[in-house]
């Protein structure tokens, strides 16, 4: 009967009984180099700005056709999403990228430059992929291409999201990670885990940079009406000044995050961008408008600043004999990369990264709605060093510059960023 068994054994395909190695996916990636930087290219030629990524989507959705895939197409406007079933039983993993180029008129000179146009907010203007999000596209193809490949030997599956809008939606439209969650991606099945990469940020090219808990910010904003009455400017009694008031306002506010709330939890930021008021230099206005932004890392430290920033205003306003109207907008909250997850991946990474540390980096003030896919379940978002590995990370263009580029080596980096932590996750590593 063993011998029976043995013989039985020998018979299985080869994929029935192993596991996929590391090996594997890193020699996967550098044969699906070519296709990813074509595919980078392509998308970098032809970026379109959020909620209108519609060449974008039709292009993600043939390459992933032609993988064997069966994309599932107009979520959230434009987004696509993909699964990719494993041969073996296991768990539901995703990966994430986001599609949207931003209002910006390329200055790289590159041969594949974008000389698309488009309007925003009635302008016309030049688009470009001036955050990365064409080599974001580019990766997560490479790693659905990968992972195709060797799919019968997957303990479970693999959910491919391509999100359009991570820059925000215009207008009143609603769109982005969080009309993805809303239109049901995950209502049939959840995934035990979402992977995302950025890259840029000051990190050395080709490297990776991850920590665990608070990554990037929440980004809240806010306008503020300051009503006054209006009088002469040699005769300031006769009415009440609403510059005076609002910069009362101001100078208050940035005693929140350095006197009112604990800043050895969490950083956080107050910025006023636009001051308005006012049309001579001898008049006090009636109104004053300002509007700005407020970045925190702590949840319940962002509802604490969010009331004590209108309740000081409102008493300054009340004793100056002003009034005000305070409207607060809610935007994508802090990205919180699940401590757990980070520290059962961080082998994989520091596998992939090989001679160069996994660098922890500081939480980033910008933000990224991959956070309303780590609320509903366990998140990893890490940074990639997008320019080449002998130069200075702090001498090359930042992210939204019109000169932003991509070392196109480290795509195959972040192929292997992608692939491995779904493999080294779905064989329980």
């Amino acid at each position: 009967m063993a011998r029976i068994f043995a013989v039985l054994l020998l018979s299985l395909p080869l994929f029935a009984r192993a596991q996929v190695s590391p090996e594997q996916i890193d020699l996967l990636a550098t044969e699906a180099q070519a296709r990813v930087v074509e595919w980078r290219r392509w998308f970098h030629q032809n970026p379109e700005l959020s909620n209108r990524e519609f060449k974008t989507s039709e292009k993600v959705a043939e390459a992933l056709r032609e993988m064997g895939l069966e994309p599932v197409t107009g979520i959230a406007h434009t987004g696509v999403v993909a699964i990719i079933e494993g041969g073996k039983p296991g768990p539901l993993v995703a990966i994430r990228t986001d599609m949207d180029g931003l209002p910006v008129t390329e200055q790289t000179g590159l041969p594949f430059a974008s000389t698309a146009t488009d309007q925003y907010n009635g302008q016309e203007t030049g688009v470009m992929h001036a955050c990365g999000h064409d080599n974001h596209m580019a990766m997560l193809l490479g790693s659905a291409w990968v992972l195709s490949s060797v799919k019968d030997q997957l303990a479970g599956s693999v959910m491919l999201i391509f999100q359009p809008a991570e820059e925000g939606p215009p207008g009143n439209e609603e769109g982005g990670a969080e009309l993805m969650i809303k239109e049901g991606i995950f209502e049939e099945r959840m995934p035990d885990a979402v992977f995302g990469i950025h890259v840029g940020f000051n990190i050395p090219g080709g490297q990776i940079s991850v920590r665990p808990g608070p990554l990037m910010a929440a980004a809240d904003s806010f306008k503020i009406r300051v009503k006054g009455r209006q009088t002469h400017g040699a005769r300031p009694w006769n009415g009440v000044d609403p510059i005076v008031v609002a910069s009362q306002i101001v100078l208050a506010w940035q005693t929140i995050e350095s006197r009112q709330v604990d800043v050895t939890l969490a950083p956080s930021i107050i910025s006023v961008g636009r001051i308005a008021g006012g049309i001579r230099g001898n008049v006090i206005p009636d109104v004053v408008e300002m509007e700005g932004t407020i970045r925190t890392f702590d949840a319940q430290m962002r509802q604490d600043i969010h009331e004590r920033m209108e309740r000081s205003a409102r008493g300054i306003a009340e004793g100056a004999g002003a009034e005000i109207e305070f409207e607060l907008g809610l935007g994508t909250p802090a990205v919180i990369n699940d401590p757990a997850l980070f520290t059962r991946m961080l082998p994989t990474l520091q596998r992939v990264s090989g001679d160069y540390p996994v660098h922890n980096v500081n939480p980033q003030t910008v933000a990224e709605d991959f956070s309303i896919y780590a609320e509903q379940t366990a998140g990893l978002f890490l940074f990639l060093g997008n320019g080449p590995p002998d130069v200075d990370p702090a001498t090359l263009a930042s992210n939204h510059s019109p000169f932003f580029d991509m070392y196109e080596p480290n795509l195959e980096v972040g192929v292997r960023i992608f692939s491995n932590l779904v493999v080294d996750y779905l064989n329980g590593q």
